[in-house]
């Protein structure tokens, strides 16, 4: 999926099937504009996503039509 270094941190969306019962889980619509974007370009492949600018943190796992966690890596 996508993936981006800045400040020394990677994040990637990875696809999921399951999700804990403690993780942070938000769905699509609760993200900014910003952030949707930017989360829609990086599964598209046009760009990646950054590890700044957005309130999303490794862990957090956003619902679409499927669920992605955002990981450090």
């Amino acid at each position: 999926m996508a993936t981006t270094t800045s400040t020394g941190r990677t994040l990637t969306l990875r696809r999921v099937d399951s999700v804990a019962a403690d993780a942070t889980v938000r769905h699509i619509d609760q993200l900014d504009e910003h952030a949707l974007e930017l989360f829609y370009a990086a599964l598209e492949g046009a760009r990646p996503l950054p590890a700044t600018g957005t309130d999303l943190e490794p862990g957090t796992v956003v619902v679409a039509t499927e669920y992605y966690r955002i990981e450090a890596t």
